[in-house]
């Protein structure tokens, strides 16, 4: 297969990469509804959300993020059919260089409690579990749907 991946034009994958997200990730909150989420991160206009595309077909994605410090990686969804073919790893090393070349010093990423398949993938790409707290708190004047 010939995946590229690319950087999210709203016009050409918005579409895709709603249904894409709706069909992996199956949010129920409001702040993580697809339409919200990618309009969110074009406003912050910062260059780090990419796709991975077969031909002009989305089959993944991954956003990411930079505080100046630390990086975050996010949004790291693959299509069910194309998994297991290296896209992941394709789609976060992307998302690597493009913070290692901003000078990120240190990428962070959360992922759900109990999925051990995500955390496997993600120790074999070299990150590790941190002993750390995460705390959230929503922004409700924000969050629109």
């Amino acid at each position: 297969m010939n995946t590229t991946i690319t950087l999210f034009d709203n016009p050409v994958h918005r579409d895709q990469v709603i249904a894409l997200w709706n069909a992996v990730f199956g949010y129920e909150s409001a702040h993580n509804e697809p339409s919200l989420v990618i309009d969110k991160k074009l406003a912050a206009d910062d260059g780090l959300f990419f796709v991975a595309l077969n031909a002009s077909q989305v089959i993944g994605t991954i956003m990411a993020g930079y505080d100046g410090h630390r990086g975050w990686i996010y949004s790291v969804a693959v299509h069910p059919e194309h998994r297991m073919q290296g896209i992941g790893s394709l789609l976060v090393s992307h998302a690597e260089r493009a913070l290692t070349e901003r000078g990120c010093m240190k990428i962070n990423l959360q992922i759900v409690a109990g999925n051990e398949s995500v955390a496997a993938f993600y120790a074999s790409l070299g990150y590790a579990v941190e002993q750390r707290v995460s705390m959230g708190k929503r922004i409700q004047e924000n969050i629109t749907s």
